[in-house]
């Protein structure tokens, strides 16, 4: 089952035709995302059509399951297939059925992922997490915009663009600079004022030979974080920027640790719990000079 982009059921490495309305396969969709639990019709029914009549909704939620019934390799058949476990009050996804699903196997390697910075990875962990992020062939359930599908897209959304943090980092340690130049434009295309991608990608442009091309990733995420934000950046960015402009950036074992890629605060984040701060004081960094600030580079010569 494809989830990412437009929704598709394989058998046989073979895509299945359907012709499901939108809200079938929104309720295919939320099934199986959420399959090891049963859901109440009544509450599928508020939750799908929301804006609709209770009674209205009910008979919305019959039609959809009409046709996801009528689909082949969904609804029971002759020989006893189908993935759907309907009960009167009840509907469910069948849990004996073996079942691939993109969005699954992206959080599968996420958990499995998630306590490793990227630059510890090793060559097979790293491949697991470009398979999964390859899997990525669009928004999850395009075209829909339901609450709980918005929260699910950026629930998913954090976790692609955490496993491209570690495929960056992974880079880095063992210079594969363009692969990682290329995992780091594929993240700025979901979110293009992500500061800590911004400053991986100057890292890695700097230590490929490009110095110039630093420089000029560092002038796109003072635009991205005006236009997006209004804000300036970080400290810790303008600090990576003064070390590049001054071409100083591996000189200095405590700088380089300092700025790692933060991939670890955004996995903390995208699970909503506390963490300790990084203790390394600002005051401790090697400040080489900076004839340029950030708010030059935003107003320009006088």
């Amino acid at each position: 089952m494809r989830l990412f982009g437009r929704l598709s059921i394989l058998t046989g490495g073979q895509a299945l035709e359907t012709h499901l309305s939108g809200k079938a396969q929104e309720l295919l969709t939320y099934l199986l995302l959420f399959r090891r639990q049963s859901h109440h019709r009544e509450r599928l029914a508020t939750l799908l059509w929301e804006e609709s009549e209770p009674s209205q909704s009910r008979r919305n939620l019959r039609k959809a399951l009409w046709q996801l019934q009528a689909t082949q390799g969904l609804g029971p058949s002759s020989n006893g297939g189908g993935i759907l476990l309907l009960e009167s009050e009840w509907i469910g996804i069948r849990p004996e059925v073996g079942l691939w699903i993109d969005a699954a196997r992206l959080e599968e390697t996420y958990l499995q992922l998630r306590e490793l910075p990227g630059r510890a990875l090793d060559a097979p962990s790293a491949q697991i997490a470009l398979d999964a992020v390859n899997l990525c062939q669009g928004s999850f359930l395009e075209g829909c915009f339901q609450d709980w599908c918005l929260l699910e897209r950026a629930r998913l959304q954090d976790m692609y663009l955490i496993l491209l943090d570690k495929l960056m980092g992974f880079c880095e340690a063992h210079g594969d600079y363009e692969t990682g130049l290329i995992c780091g434009a594929r993240a700025l295309q979901h979110d293009r004022a992500r500061e800590v991608t911004h400053r991986q990608l100057m890292r890695l442009y700097y230590k490929a030979g490009d110095r110039t091309g630093a420089l000029r990733q560092f002038k796109r995420c003072l635009e991205a974080l005006q236009e997006e934000l209004g804000v300036l950046p970080s400290e810790r960015t303008m600090v990576l920027f003064g070390l590049i402009q001054a071409d100083r950036l591996s000189g200095s074992d405590m700088t380089e640790q300092w700025l790692a890629p933060l991939e670890e605060d955004q996995q903390q984040l995208h699970a909503k719990r506390s963490t300790k701060r990084d203790k390394t004081s600002l005051d401790s960094v090697p400040r080489p000079p900076r004839p340029l600030t950030a708010l030059d580079w935003a107003t320009g010569p006088d």
